[in-house]
């Protein structure tokens, strides 16, 4: 099916990637974002000063790509500094979930709908494309985002300066097993990186324009080089990954309980129950989730006492 366009497309990818590897395998992407208003130091200074404190997280870019995450050096200075003296701060921040800002929220929905309608899709919803979210990164020079899984899709633009941004293939499990991918999902996002893992990775030079597609929990690491970045990931989650997700989700609290729990896949007809039980439960408590404070105290009760460990002052 060809569906024309009635905008011009955010996001470009060669139409063999589209067809032959995406969902299931990282290519390269273009995008035509560099330089929108949106998207420059002072607008990013001003939404950090407008999104809650639990939204931000930020510390030393002066990490090792197998890093120990007790151990990451903070930074001294409030998001907007971070972001004002970026170029010098030594820091890496991410802002989550811009789309609650409804001009971010168009932005993202605009960028997927190129994507959509390139697939021959009319709409983001026809796609697949659910449960949108945004998250906006600054690092200042020579900055490492360490080896790290993300529950979800995402495809990642680099607005301007230049990284390396290498993801791993993971399928069967040699990098990460099931457990540190639960631990991922639900707890902390890294994992260790061993040289070992080098054959099973490809690099991605980006500059302004450049972008590349991630898929649901393929290992990865970024390498800022020497100009400060702007780069954001796009995300999205099928109803497949809600589902592993929420799974994740249960199983961590069950075996905090000291009941030991199989991975999702491995009991179909339990993963039906618990899977049940867990999203009843949770629309009980998301309502919970507008407040700031529950949500800390939320996390702090289903994820453990170190589930807040982006807010250094929790």
């Amino acid at each position: 099916m060809n569906v024309a366009s009635s905008i011009s497309p955010v996001i470009t990818a060669d139409n063999e990637s589209l067809k032959r590897d995406f969902p299931l395998k990282p290519f390269a992407i273009r995008h035509k974002l560099s330089g929108h208003p949106l998207l420059t130091l002072p607008r990013i200074a001003q939404l950090a000063s407008s999104m809650p404190r639990d939204l931000i997280e930020y510390n030393s870019g002066d990490a090792a790509i197998s890093q120990d995450p007790d151990k990451v050096k903070s930074v001294d200075l409030d998001p907007i500094e971070v972001v004002n003296r970026i170029q010098t701060a030594g820091a890496w921040m991410v802002l989550k979930r811009i789309e609650k800002t409804p001009e971010y929220r168009q932005l993202l929905e605009d960028a997927l709908t190129s994507v959509a309608r390139a697939r021959g899709f009319k709409s983001i919803e026809d796609a697949g494309f659910s449960q949108i979210e945004g998250f906006l990164f600054v690092s200042s020079p020579n900055s490492t985002t360490p080896f790290h899984m993300d529950a979800e899709d995402n495809f990642f633009v680099q607005i301007h300066g230049e990284k390396v941004f290498a993801v791993y293939d993971n399928r069967d499990g040699k990098i990460a097993d099931d457990a540190q991918v639960e631990h991922s999902t639900v707890k902390h996002r890294n994992v260790p990186f061993h040289e070992s893992f080098r054959p099973r990775g490809t690099e991605f030079n980006l500059d302004a324009g450049d972008g590349c597609y991630i898929p649901y929990q393929w290992p990865h690491w970024v390498k800022t080089a020497g100009s400060y970045s702007i780069s954001m990931a796009i995300t999205w989650k099928t109803e497949e990954v809600r589902r592993l997700n929420d799974l994740h989700r249960f199983n961590s609290m069950l075996r905090s309980l000291g009941l030991p729990q199989a991975a999702p896949g491995k009991n179909p007809a339990l993963d039906a129950m618990k899977l049940a039980v867990y999203r009843t439960a949770a629309a009980i408590i998301e309502p919970l989730r507008g407040s700031e404070t529950m949500r800390r105290i939320i996390r702090r009760i289903a994820l453990g006492k170190n589930a807040n460990y982006y807010l250094k002052k929790a």
